[in-house]
This record gives structure tokens, C-alpha cells and sequence, in this order.
């Protein structure tokens, strides 16, 4: 269920076109269902992506593999890392290591998302901030950090997880959705379907609510319970729900 108030804005980069505003040279084809992200790196440039998110790559790049976590150096700073990374897994729903891709000389990377739907473009700016939901970033260019946000109990009521991602820097960024995704920008009390959250950004507040209709609406309306929005910045929602996917697919798996 989606509650269709504010005005719907474009992307910052549409499935298929070629680069952005100051932006890195790069294409998203094959969207929105299965899109791919091919990023053309110059040198001295680094790619970083989730690990697993490669479809190729020309073979001149060099590959390192790191761990999810910071830039810290030192013994102790290792076990810190160590533990950031543990935690960005099993809560945070992130993988427990990144790939970095770089070069002396230009070339390109092609990735893609796990699941089946839209990458979208964004170009972050300093003091800016994007918060995400577990799993959505897929890959960045530039100094951008990548922060687990703890969200509460609301936020688990949700079903985004006890931890979000809260985004900030400079550089380029892509993250992915399931299905399709939509930016709406708001002014006002906006309620969306939890499952249907991609991320947010601006002056927003979230709370947990019913989607309305009372206990039957509640029970047998097939909403329960919604993200209310509340203040005014932009949301980014996605046409399809993991989680009926799952519940769709669970009586259909042998016993």
C-alpha cells in the first residue's frame, strides 16, 4: 500500500543514461527489472562494491578485497575493524567484506545487485546525508562513508532491521531496489507500505503505525503496519515487497 501525496521528482540518473552532473562516467542498462551498472574508472579512481556484486571487469584493473568496515590502521584498530565487519553481516544484512577496483590505466567494471530490480544514481555532497535500508548500497566512488544507523524498535517493526545505513560524503553512489524504484519528494505526513522502503533524506522523522481500517483493516486488509513520514524531504520507494516474496514462496518449498 502506498499513499500517494507529494509531487514525484525524476531521478538523479534514469535506468540507461550515460553519466551525471560532476559526476563519474558510468551506464545503467537492462533496468528497471535487472539492471546492470557499468562504471568507467580513470586512474587513481576506486570502486568500491558490495562483494559478490561483479559481472566483469577489463582485465588490466587490479581487485583488493577488504573488510566492511573502516579505514583504521594499528593492531587494535584491526580488531575494531574486525568486529565493525562482523556486525555490518549478521545485523546490519551487509557483506563482510567490499572489493576495491582500481587502475594505472582507464577501464571499466561492470556490477549488479543480488536481486532482481533498479540501481539508481546518486551524487552525494557534503553535508548531505541518504539513509538507506540493510542491503541497498551496492557501490560508491569517491570519500563516502557508509555508517550503520541504529533504528530502534521502529525500525524493526518496519522490517528494515534493527540497523540502517546512513550515507554521507563526496562522491558518487548506487544503490539498488527490489523491483522498481520511485523518489517522491514530501511536505507533510507520508505513509508508506513497510517493505516498500528503499531510503529517505532531508528533515524526516519515521513512526510505526497502523495502516487504518481498525482491527479488521489491521487483520485481513493486508497492510498492517506502515511507515508514517513525517517533515519534508525525499523518499525513495520500490514497486516490489522481499517479503511477500518470501511468504509466497515459503507453503511452495518442499516440507
Amino acid at each position: 500500500m502506498q499513499q500517494q501525496m507529494g509531487q514525484q521528482m525524476p531521478y538523479a540518473q534514469t535506468a540507461g543514461a550515460v553519466g551525471g552532473a560532476a559526476g563519474i562516467p558510468h551506464e545503467i542498462t537492462h533496468g528497471p527489472s535487472f539492471a546492470m551498472l557499468r562504471v568507467d574508472l580513470a586512474p587513481g579512481q576506486t570502486l568500491v562494491t558490495e562483494a559478490g556484486s561483479m559481472v566483469a571487469r577489463s582485465s588490466h584493473l587490479t581487485m583488493d578485497v577488504k573488510m566492511n568496515s573502516g579505514k583504521k590502521t594499528g593492531f587494535f584498530s584491526m580488531l575494531f575493524n574486525i568486529f565493525i565487519a562482523f556486525v555490518r553481516k549478521f545485523i546490519g544484512g551487509e557483506t563482510f567484506f567490499v572489493n576495491h577496483f582500481h587502475g594505472q590505466q582507464p577501464g571499466s567494471v561492470w556490477i549488479a545487485p543480488g536481486l532482481a530490480g533498479e540501481v539508481t544514481y546518486r551524487r552525494m555532497n557534503p553535508g548531505e546525508k541518504l539513509i538507506l535500508s540493510s542491503g541497498a548500497y551496492l557501490a560508491s566512488v569517491g570519500d563516502i562513508d557508509v555508517k550503520m544507523k541504529f533504528g530502534g524498535f521502529k525500525s524493526m517493526l518496519a522490517k528494515e532491521g534493527a540497523f540502517m545505513l546512513e550515507i554521507s560524503g563526496n562522491g558518487d553512489l548506487w544503490f539498488n531496489s527490489y523491483g522498481g524504484t520511485t523518489a517522491v519528494d514530501i511536505n507533510g505526513p507520508f505513509m508508506i507500505d513497510n517493505g516498500h522502503l528503499v531510503g529517505y533524506e532531508g528533515n524526516l522523522t519515521m513512526n510505526i503505525r497502523s495502516a487504518g481500517g481498525g482491527a479488521l483493516g489491521f487483520l485481513a486488509g493486508g497492510e498492517g503496519l506502515v511507515c508514517e513520514f513525517n517533515g519534508q524531504g525525499r523518499v525513495y520507494l520500490q514497486s516490489r515487497n522481499l517479503n511477500s516474496l518470501v511468504s509466497w514462496l515459503t507453503p511452495q518449498l518442499p516440507a
